[in-house]
């Protein structure tokens, strides 16, 4: 038994269990979770939880893949389109100053949110993936060389496994695989057992989009540090859900998408050390980004412009601003808290179906589940879930090798957010069982 009162039986040599419970867990939970926040409070934040006609009413399980905007968020883009719209850092008009205050103002709020030491260490992008890329061709296509190792984890979303193929396969440099445990997490010994003086850079999520798993990105950042090589850490599936300090990781870049933060899609966020960002070159090039160019070439400029050439993504980064302020009106260690206590409860829940396998390390993980049940095809399971207005996902998830590793090319995954709560899981496991009987399971 462990402190939340769950105790795991291991039933698959890969990754999932069948977990039993004790008897007062699910009313410890639910005290915990009515002690820390009002979800239905914050869903009257959310458009997308009102009465409209053009929506029913859903419930929204699929935060893994983005996440619901609130007023706050939409009324801040929709107010600068409307009276401050106007293209940045140039315009010598009151409009144009406006907007570049606005729009750097979203990057020093971010260098905030994230305990970077300079705005300047912030650059935007479109999302994670554009983060990833142009760290991979910037760095990565200018630094390594024949013979150098680059280490990715084994449950890393293509977003941070196929730009490291890419150097790799151009550079002449080797891929090295962290393979997880049969539990689902990464042991550190064996990343100690990987790391050589041919690293040059471990690239890891922070949590499994698909296991939830939470890595020690802090401790893994320092073994990557003593070993010489640089650390990426991919914090898309945990920014909205923790506090992430990039000081207090020690990381050298970091990544993340506005979508999955209770804002705008097209925007992304790059941290990387200001020394960094110095020594590289552009990933794009074109207008915004050079001090100067003649007919016998350019001069950059310093970052973060130097890596945002063309117009860049304004009314999303103040609607990103926004939503950080949303985050923070909440707190980000009550959010985590929060969301803790419901995962526990939906561990709970979830062994209540029968046939229902759960990937993933039991109890310490993130509020995202990936499931197969019985035989029954992911996709069935989710689009039956849509016939009961609940939204889940299913596929493979953007992350092929750990689906081969896990032994299943997709499952369904349920994913909960800020907005979420008890009544919410309790839906879930209901309709479960409903899908069971409409494919035939008594």
């Amino acid at each position: 038994m462990g402190q939340t009162g769950l105790s795991i039986q291991k039933r698959h040599p890969i990754g999932y269990y069948f977990l039993s419970q004790t008897k007062s867990l699910g009313v410890t939970i639910m005290k915990a979770l009515q002690s820390v926040i009002e979800a239905y409070q914050i869903r009257r934040q959310f458009p997308y939880f009102q009465p409209h006609p053009e929506m029913r009413s859903l419930i929204y399980l699929d935060n893994a893949a983005t996440t619901q905007k609130p007023y706050a968020v939409i009324e801040a883009v929709s107010h600068f389109w409307a009276y401050h719209n106007a293209n940045v850092h140039r315009g010598a008009y009151g409009v144009g100053a406006k907007a570049s205050e606005m729009y750097e103002s979203a990057r020093a709020r971010v260098a905030q949110f994230l305990n970077a030491s300079n705005p300047n260490e912030i650059v935007f992008t479109r999302g994670t993936t554009e983060s990833i890329n142009l760290v991979a061709y910037s760095w990565g296509m200018s630094q390594i060389r024949e013979g150098d190792e680059i280490i990715v984890s084994e449950m890393e979303h293509h977003a941070n496994l196929i730009p490291w193929l890419q150097v790799a396969q151009a550079k002449g440099a080797r891929l090295v695989v962290w393979r997880i445990t049969d539990d689902g997490r990464l042991n550190l010994d064996d990343l100690r057992n990987l790391l050589s003086e041919r690293t040059r850079l471990v690239a890891i999520t922070h949590i499994s989009n698909v296991l939830g798993t939470v890595n020690p990105v802090q401790a893994i950042c320092e073994m990557a540090h003593f070993a010489g090589a640089l650390c990426l850490v991919d914090a898309a599936q945990s920014i909205a859900h923790m506090p992430v300090d990039v000081q207090a990781i020690g990381c050298d870049f970091l990544a993340f998408s506005g979508h999955k933060t209770y804002g705008p899609t097209g925007i992304g966020v790059l941290y990387a050390r200001y020394e960094l960002l110095q020594s590289i070159p552009p990933f794009l090039t074109g207008g915004g980004m050079i001090r100067s160019v003649d007919w016998d070439g350019a001069q950059w400029a310093d970052p973060p412009a130097k890596f945002e050439a063309g117009t860049p993504p304004i009314g999303e980064a103040i609607g990103l601003h926004a939503a950080l302020d949303f985050i923070d009106t909440i707190g980000r260690e009550a959010i985590e808290a929060y969301e803790h206590e419901l995962t526990q409860y939906t561990l709970q829940r979830l062994q209540e179906v029968p046939g229902l396998r759960l990937y993933g390390p039991q109890p310490d993980r993130a509020g995202i589940f990936a499931f197969t049940l019985e035989d029954i095809h992911p996709h069935d399971i989710a689009t039956v879930l849509d016939n009961f207005d609940i939204a889940i996902r299913s596929g493979h998830h953007c992350a092929h090798p750990l689906g081969d590793r896990l032994g299943v090319p997709s499952t369904a995954r349920a994913s909960i957010g800020i907005y979420n709560d008890t009544e919410h899981i309790d839906a879930l496991i209901e309709a479960l069982h409903k899908v069971r009987k409409v494919f035939g399971y008594a």
